[in-house]
């Protein structure tokens, strides 16, 4: 940005250069036409006749609007030619185009901090389609994110809503300190209530105040690590089927959650009337009755269905995409 102003001001102090040039020769008795055309001779050091005979007092105005004129335009082409060489002007160009993808985008996740985990939720996210956009204070970290990205810090609400923020599905906060992921929370909680944000915390302590301060869920990475090693350890192959299921693109089934809206044919139905695993294909493994309450597993046929339940359910990909159009009151084939 600091170039892209040098380029702006460089161009100013030309504009105003060959304004002043052309008002002077209209007062020397000029036409307009002649009077720019002058100016623009003179300031370029082209070098032709004059257009009409000058005066003394147009001499001496040539004079001074040739040192002028010639020093703009110096330092105008020495602007312009650092900015194209060094690549700052390309890199200014790019970024309004990304600012443009970023403002078409809806429904995509903003992963603030691109760290290790960042990286790793970023690369994950666009491994299974989804679209992703970057936010990291540190310019260095971002020139090899693969994906859409907004240098600037994410605790301030403007950087916030240049990533999309108001359209954005759900926002990831993993930053170097428990302090800036907290402070970050706050801000995008703030300007959206209704959004989904996952926050990492980095001591145990630390998950209580991130809830506190607007957090869906915060997860401490270190945590889980250890606990899917203790599981790797003692049930292996139970361990992995779930990790190939929850993470593995190229497999046919996997684990999802359907949420089931409130004018949906399945909403107030027990689940024996429904048949879901006959109509769709996909297995119900648990259903949470609306927020605040339990998972149940292995939920029985008479459990009766309210509006807004989230079904756990395991199948391929076209068998829970039924069973979601199902959830979401559109009649299926």
């Amino acid at each position: 940005m600091e170039h892209v102003r040098r380029i702006r001001k460089a161009l100013v102090a030309l504009a105003t250069v060959i304004s002043l040039g052309t008002i002077g020769y209209l007062v020397l008795g000029f036409s307009l036409l002649e009077a720019i055309y002058q100016t623009v001779t003179t300031v370029a050091t082209v070098g032709f006749r004059e257009v009409n005979p000058l005066t003394p007092a147009g001499q001496a105005f040539t004079i001074l609007l040739i040192l002028a004129g010639v020093g703009t335009v110096l330092y105008n082409l020495g602007v312009i030619l650092e900015a194209v060489t060094e690549g700052h002007l390309r890199t200014y160009l790019e970024g309004r185009r990304m600012d443009g993808r970023i403002a078409a985008l809806s429904g995509h996740v903003i992963v603030c901090g691109f760290g290790r985990v960042g990286r790793a939720a970023a690369d994950f996210l666009t491994a299974n389609g989804h679209h992703v956009v970057v936010v990291d204070h540190d310019g260095a970290r971002l020139e090899s994110a693969a994906v859409d990205h907004v240098c600037g810090d994410v605790t301030d609400d403007a950087v916030l809503r240049r990533a999309g923020i108001e359209r954005a599905r759900a926002l990831i906060a993993a930053l170097d300190t428990d302090a800036d992921t907290v402070y970050a929370t706050l801000s995008a909680r703030a300007l959206r209530p209704d959004l989904v944000i996952i926050a990492r915390a980095r001591t145990t302590d630390s998950k209580t105040k991130l809830v506190l301060a607007g957090a869906t869920r915060a997860i401490n990475p270190q945590r889980i690590g250890g606990r899917r090693m203790a599981a790797f350890a003692l049930q292996p192959e139970v361990a992995e089927f779930l990790d190939i299921v929850m993470h593995d693109e190229d497999l046919d089934f996997r684990i999802e959650e359907v949420h089931v809206a409130t004018g949906s044919s399945l909403a107030g139905q027990p689940l024996g009337r429904l048949a879901l695993r006959e109509r769709t294909g996909a297995l119900l493994l648990a259903v949470r009755r609306g927020d605040g309450h339990p998972f149940e597993p292995h939920p029985a046929d008479d459990l009766v269905l309210p509006g807004g339940s989230v079904l756990i359910a395991l199948g391929r990909a076209d068998e829970l995409a039924q069973l979601a159009t199902l959830a979401r009151g559109v009649p299926t084939s």
